[in-house]
């Protein structure tokens, strides 16, 4: 009988126990939630005063920010107006902005790292491979050749950009392959593959042709089937020179041309426009901060959200480090931005986190804290309408405010 009463008042102690702690834990949550909800408070009075004086100063018309947090948007809002001339139209956050570099990212990148998933490409192949008559590197003492890691991270060498675009596309006639051509063959090499840092639109554009030459489609049509169609983006696509750009989207223009044009719908960058018909490696992709905010939510939970996987895990794992055999003043994995010379967007505190970042010339940049599972997502269109804004400033302060945000998690 004794041993009978003992059992029930050992099953009663349990059964105290774990309510006892049941209850300390919702409390704990409770709390937690409050001082979260709080800080976010804080955090968004300091974004709206950030944006605000910044559109006031002319560093940007309009804005729209969002803060993503897991699997969820925790903050999304738009500042100022979208459009200044011909008419003024205000920001929303529904609004379609031109990302510019960001497309390296979103669609170039995503594209490759999909090909080297399925055992269609290496990192280690050489661009040549799929490409004969690219050059390779030659010094008296070397003849390398570039990789696809190399374009990956902007350790190629090959020249930022091309100059005098008039005069090329006077010369292609809107032929993309004679652009390819001109970077095989006459680009220069400036420095030995993987051991510096040099920011090259033409390593994407690059990109660019062995996606399609292994695919079989152009970039343009395997992002949209691949990452946008996948992730339900449904307001992201490229608007290539072929297709009609709906006159009932919200979007945001950019530069007005000398021609008297206003680009709104047509990719700012010039390369990607006059050489590559918008369809192109380097810039091009349109996007929204909702779209956007998905595209993060999957890359910070490994490549998958909502059941809907665009990378593996160990693929997200090989893009937030510096490849070993890229010498370490490179500071960039794959795509993204890790502890480059371009990477001051991260602010004061989040170096000291497993972060990514990049930015666009229109005045568009994310940045992704993994540890934190955080994404800072800002969208301008600081070049309208005459290419005089700057969103330096307010990049990095955005990030000093989120990763206060950081701190308490």
């Amino acid at each position: 009988m004794n041993y009978y009463r003992y059992k029930i008042l050992l099953g009663w102690i349990a059964s105290f126990l774990f309510l006892f702690a049941f209850s300390c834990s919702a409390e704990n949550q409770q709390n937690e939630k409050a001082i979260f909800n709080a800080s976010i408070d804080s955090v968004s009075y300091r974004i709206d005063t950030l944006m605000n004086n910044s559109i006031h100063n002319g560093a940007f018309p309009g804005a729209v920010v969002a803060i993503v947090r897991k699997d969820s948007i925790l903050f999304v809002k738009a500042y100022g107006n979208r459009s200044l001339v011909p008419d003024t139209l205000p920001m929303t956050i529904n609004t379609i902005f031109d990302i510019a570099s960001l497309s390296k990212c979103v669609g170039t990148t995503t594209s490759v790292l999909q090909l080297v998933e399925q055992g269609k490409i290496s990192l280690d192949d050489k661009v040549k491979k799929y490409i004969p008559d690219f050059k390779p590197y030659i010094s008296s003492e070397d003849t390398i050749d570039i990789t696809i890691q190399d374009l990956l991270t902007h350790s190629s060498g090959l020249d930022s950009y091309i100059s005098h675009l008039k005069k090329y596309e006077k010369r292609f006639n809107g032929n993309p392959d004679s652009l390819m051509h001109l970077i095989a063959v006459q680009s220069k090499r400036n420095l030995k593959p993987g051991t510096k840092f040099m920011y090259s639109c033409l390593n994407f554009i690059t990109l660019q042709n062995i996606v399609q030459i292994v695919s079989g489609e152009r970039l343009c049509d395997y992002v949209q089937k691949n990452v946008f169609d996948v992730l339900d983006m449904k307001n992201s696509c490229y608007f290539p020179s072929d297709v009609d750009v709906p006159s009932d989207l919200e979007i945001a223009p950019t530069e007005m041309q000398k021609d008297g044009v206003l680009l709104c719908g047509r990719v700012h960058d010039p390369l990607a426009r006059m050489l590559n018909g918008g369809n192109s490696g380097n810039a091009g992709i349109f996007s929204t901060a909702q779209d956007l905010s998905l595209f993060c939510m999957a890359i910070m939970n490994g490549g998958e959200i909502n059941g809907r996987r665009i990378l593996q895990p160990e693929t997200i794992d090989k893009m937030v480090n510096v490849p070993a055999s890229n010498d370490s003043v490179v500071g960039r994995g794959l795509g993204w931005d890790i502890s480059s010379t371009h990477s001051s967007i991260l602010g004061e505190q989040l170096p000291n986190h497993c972060c990514i970042c990049h930015t666009g010339f229109t005045g568009t940049s994310i940045v992704m804290d993994l540890d934190a599972r955080v994404a800072i997502i800002l969208l301008t269109n600081r070049v309208h309408p005459y290419n005089g804004g700057s969103v330096k400033n307010a990049r990095v302060e955005l990030s000093n405010i989120v990763s206060k945000l950081i701190e308490f998690e």
